[in-house]
């Protein structure tokens, strides 16, 4: 049955799409929505972008014909109404919400839109969407079907972990070793390998016998992984096997997107800057490593930072400075952290490779309208990006570049998105299929027994 859906404002700022995304249904939006959206436009960040494109989407369906009366949508069948709120209406909200304010404006619309459907026999249903919690409690108050925009939302307990166990026989198991590899037409699998997938082969006669490997979609097999005791890494190596399929998918130029999620601990970053610095400096596969983080602090701000850019962007990549430091601190810094002159070693290191051209770090807020060739690209903490901004962010990406996100979505300090909205599990969820990309979900913590315990219990 074809709906009538109710836009809040917070709907088309999340994604500017989403009126192409309600397939033959009928579009209202309310007049208070246009006018909170011109409010918006002005905003230089995210928000600002997605009102001004609304309204240019708005503008141009005017060709159409009156939007109060209602235009059609190209190619799906529905419509799209701009709707006023009548004063009768409003007054018959309770007492408590004739405040008048814009969400009560919008709940009186909808009702309104609820009425007509009483009056007229065949108006559908009305729904109201909304990614505020509490206009949703709101409407189910008054009588309202409210629900979350959930377009671009990933379940996050079945986010693929990027890689499986796979029971094979001592025969299958050699065969992988071999060229081209094992096949995997013919293997009893319960869901079909994603292309980069990494699996842990486990020999059905002798169960503690084991092998990990990767799926090449291109020649359909399952071959060993082969990068790991070529690459040189330092003092950093493989704890784990998703340390090991993440090393592997990081260290192959072939796979040029990398997405790694987990909890505290687990080795995101570090693996990822590990391998940059490996194919930066020693390979010379790309001309620098860019590192990127947002700009979104936990809890309350700190306020004015003095200073140019770089001292301004101190405290935010303070993290990254502090792996890369571990990295290229040499033994001094594993004996005796603590000592001046081994912190002065350390910051030279970092800081030479910054004069040689071989490393940037700098904010995410200003890549907009740029072209990235020939890096290696990554950006920490991307589960506080929205969806709209890894797309922003992706597209930049030149040729020759290779491009990591890393993240953990239970630690989102964005207001904005939550763990199933944001833009890291859903850019996992969108090339989870593609040759190109690739994505290890880490799980076990490795920086410290106390680190390990504290992601676990609290």
């Amino acid at each position: 049955m074809r709906k009538t859906f109710v836009l809040d404002t917070n709907v088309l700022l999340h994604d500017p799409g989403a009126l192409g995304r309600f397939e033959d249904n009928h579009i209202v939006i309310p007049i208070e929505v246009v006018a909170e959206i011109d409010r918006f436009k002005r905003d230089p960040a995210e928000k600002g972008r997605n009102a001004r494109e609304v309204s240019r989407l708005l503008d141009d369906l005017r060709a159409k014909g009156n939007l109060a009366d209602g235009v059609p949508l190209d190619g799906q069948g529905g419509t799209l109404k701009v709707v006023f709120c009548r004063g009768e209406t409003l007054a018959t909200l309770p007492p408590e919400l004739k405040g008048g304010n814009g969400d009560n404006n919008i709940l009186a619309v909808a009702l309104e839109q609820q009425q007509l459907e009483a009056v007229i026999g065949d108006q559908p249903p009305v729904v109201l969407v909304t990614k505020d919690t509490n206009l949703r409690i709101k409407a189910d108050a008054v009588g309202l079907i409210a629900q979350d925009y959930t377009s671009d939302r990933v379940a996050i307990d079945d986010l693929y972990p990027g890689f499986r166990e796979l029971w094979v026989s001592a025969e299958q198991m050699d065969r992988v070793r071999l060229a081209p590899g094992l096949e995997i037409e013919g293997l009893a699998l319960e869901q079909p390998l994603q292309p980069n997938e990494g699996v842990t082969l486990i020999d059905q006669s002798q169960p503690n016998h084991t092998l990990l490997a990767r799926h090449n979609a291109a020649s359909a097999t399952l071959q060993p992984l082969q990068r790991l005791g070529k690459a040189r890494l330092g003092r950093i190596q493989a704890r784990n096997r998703e340390q090991s399929f993440a090393l592997d998918l990081l260290l192959d130029p072939a796979v040029q997107l990398v997405t790694l999620v987990g909890k505290a601990g687990t080795g995101k970053t570090l693996l990822a800057l590990a391998a940059g610095l490996n194919q930066v400096a020693d390979e010379r596969l790309y001309e620098r490593m860019l590192v990127t983080r947002p700009v979104i602090s936990l809890g309350k701000e700190l306020g004015f930072l003095p200073g140019d850019v770089e001292e301004k962007m101190g405290p935010w990549m303070q993290p990254i400075i502090d792996n890369l430091d571990f990295l290229l601190g040499g033994d001094e810094h594993h004996k005796g952290a603590g000592s001046r002159g081994g912190s002065r070693q350390q910051r030279s290191s970092w800081s030479d490779l910054k004069a040689m051209g071989l490393l940037e770090v700098e904010a995410i807020s200003y890549i907009r309208g740029r072209s990235i060739p020939g890096q290696y690209m990554v950006v920490d903490e991307a589960q506080n990006l929205t969806p709209h901004e890894v797309k922003t962010i992706v597209t930049r990406v030149g040729e020759g570049t290779k491009i990591v996100f890393t993240g953990d979505p239970y630690q989102i300090d964005n207001p904005y998105v939550d763990a199933e909205s944001n833009g890291l599990t859903w850019l996992v969820e969108r090339f989870k299929g593609q040759l190109l990309a690739g994505h290890v979900t880490l799980q076990r913590g490795e920086r410290s027994e106390l680190a390990e315990l504290a992601a676990n219990l609290l």
